[in-house]
């Protein structure tokens, strides 16, 4: 695998401030970088930049040789908050589980998992595996229930007096009281607003916290209500869900009184009770301090005063005693021809669905090529096929010295990890080729190798293998994002009329094309078959340069082939058409 040079790129840079600043913090310890993930429901490309700005930042400290640990806390332990639209085996049933924990919840119907959380975090679990994304997982649900927190929960309600006086800083007059989001670094983070006067309040009714917009883990509220300010929230011992309010807690004995939407109250001693968590702009800073993290960025929305990234950031050095990770701010990763991504609403693609029609390296590469600053988009679209082109392109500069040393870091770190390489396809031809190849035969293998093997006579493809895995996501992106009303479809017969209706040039033209077919029967050759007719046609050499009037009879003539072949105006590039269609085939439908 090629080094990356340290000042190449961003990642080489944030890598050398982590080192130095893990160093200065807990000198000798392996470094810690820290991503978060809420399995409220599908989580999309949007939320993998949480995950990949720190893979690749901790792939490159392993790459030096220095021990690094890269943590994804899995939030299942937040509440179920809305049902996400279009999930398939999802109905109406499910609002009756809003405001039971993630773990709680059933899964979708047919589903092989136990519960909703572990339904999402599977899928996701085996994309970061294609991906090479090496991790060590944490359960929010067993570290709560485990116990694991309980010295942190009993220190946070003994000290939720200077807990209350930071958030306090950050609440404005004209909000109402709310958290951050669901999971460190994903989009949601709200500004906490109007603190409530301190009285005793009653619970809200069930059915407005279920049915308010943002409720729960994603907009949850800081604590604030009740009797006074608790960092902690019960989940019901009846209902199971967190439609509860503190009224009272003892720090001598950790006697915690609460009362439920659903009627139930009840008495429970904090420091056996495990049917609870802190909220979240208090459980973030907590599990800073707890894991020792150094390095996790965050969302553009963190960066605003009151957000739970800010707020955070004075929790941990006021209340718990530990450090704020450092971690740059990342951009928002949109979809060609959709708005930005909300895990809320459904059809939102994820990395699953990018790996359908992507292989592993270049969908690593967008990420890494980018700052994480910087915006970009996934490209499901036509654009995909100018991926795959600027993907290959780059591989080229590399393998002929002439590529900058930032692209060369980016598809090093795109290629493989400090474990090892991942698998490519060995004859990576272009992908363009491939979906038109896979758009004409509708994936009959035995067309495809014929059509595969004609590209290169010189040197032909004798198995689909050599093509595979690039050859599958061609075939998947075809078969699944070409809308059936730009599918080709090679006519049965040929256009007599149209035949009949041409003049002398477009005989001649076509005549010309026919005479060709056996000595150009090659991708490149049908190439310069198909561009130089209409330049013999006009009395110029094959290798003319184009002019603007050789440009409009080379469109003529396109239109003329389409036409002919498959019925329409256009279609995937000529070369490649012809070679599917056969030339025997071509023969006919061209009046030969």
């Amino acid at each position: 695998m090629a080094e990356t040079t340290p000042e190449a790129d961003w990642v080489s840079r944030i890598a050398d401030d982590v080192i130095a600043e893990a160093e200065r913090r807990a000198p000798g310890k392996p470094v810690v970088c820290a991503s978060g993930l809420s399995p409220s429901g599908p989580i999309h490309l949007g939320n993998l930049r949480e995950v990949m700005v720190p893979h690749l930042v901790a792939d490159e400290i392993r790459r030096r040789g220095v021990p690094c640990d890269h943590l994804i806390s899995w939030d299942d332990y937040d509440r179920f908050r809305k049902v996400p639209a279009g999930v398939v085996g999802v109905d109406g049933a499910w609002q009756e589980h809003i405001g039971k924990p993630l773990t709680s919840v059933p899964a979708p119907h047919g589903s092989p998992h136990p519960n909703w959380a572990e339904h999402f975090k599977s899928a996701m679990t085996e994309s970061l595996a294609a991906l090479g994304v090496q991790h060590r997982g944490i359960s929010q649900t067993e570290m709560y229930t485990s116990g694991a927190y309980r010295e942190q929960i009993l220190f946070a309600m003994r000290e939720r007096a200077r807990i209350d006086a930071v958030l306090d800083r950050y609440r404005t007059l004209d909000q109402a009281a709310q958290g951050g989001q669901s999971g460190g670094g994903q989009s949601g983070g709200a500004k906490a607003g109007k603190k409530p006067q301190q009285k005793q309040q009653k619970p809200q009714d069930a059915a407005e916290v279920e049915a308010a917009e943002g409720s729960g883990a994603a907009d949850e509220d800081d604590g604030s209500g009740g009797g006074g300010y608790y960092p902690y929230k019960p989940y019901c011992t009846v209902c199971a869900r967190d439609l509860t309010t503190v009224t009272g807690y003892d720090d001598d004995s950790t006697e915690l009184t609460y009362l439920c939407a659903c009627g139930h109250g009840e008495t429970v001693l904090l420091s056996e009770h495990r049917h609870g968590k802190l909220v979240w702009k208090v459980d973030w800073p907590m599990r800073w301090a707890y894991e020792g993290v150094t390095f996790e960025p965050s969302g553009v929305d963190h960066q605003s005063p009151g957000s739970s990234f800010v707020v955070g950031g004075q929790l941990v050095r006021e209340v718990f005693g530990g450090e704020q990770p450092i971690g740059p701010m990342y951009a928002f990763v949109g979809i060609s021809g959709m708005a930005k991504m909300s895990s809320s609403k459904g059809g939102v693609p994820t990395p699953a669905d990018a790996l359908e029609i992507m292989e592993a390296p270049l969908l690593r590469w967008l990420y890494a090529r980018r700052r994480p600053n910087q915006s970009f988009k996934v490209a499901f679209d036509q654009e995909i096929q100018r991926t795959y082109d600027e993907w290959d392109a780059l591989v080229r500069k590399i393998a002929d010295g002439v590529a900058q040393p930032a692209d060369i870091a980016a598809h090093s770190r795109a290629s493989g990890t400090a474990e090892g390489r991942l698998p490519v396809t060995p004859r990576p031809l272009p992908f363009r080729t491939l979906a038109s190849v896979a758009d004409v035969t509708a994936g009959a293998e035995e067309q495809t190798l014929r059509i595969l093997g004609e590209l290169d006579p010189a040197d032909p493809v004798r198995s689909l293998d050599e093509c595979r895995p690039r050859l599958d996501r061609a075939e998947r992106w075809t078969a699944t994002q070409v809308p059936e009303e730009q599918r080709t479809r090679v006519r049965e017969t040929p256009d007599a009329e149209l035949l009949g209706s041409l003049d002398d040039e477009g005989r001649e033209a076509l005549r010309l094309l026919l005479a060709g077919l056996d000595d150009n029967w090659s991708l490149d050759g049908l190439t310069g078959l198909v561009y130089g007719v209409p330049k013999v046609r006009a009395g110029l050499a094959p290798d003319a340069k184009p002019t603007p009037e050789l440009k409009a009879a080379q469109r003529a003539f396109f239109v003329l082939l389409y036409r002919l072949l498959v019925g329409r105006d256009t279609g995937p590039r000529l070369p490649t058409l012809l070679l599917a269609v056969g030339a025997e085939r071509v023969r006919t439908l061209l009046g030969g």
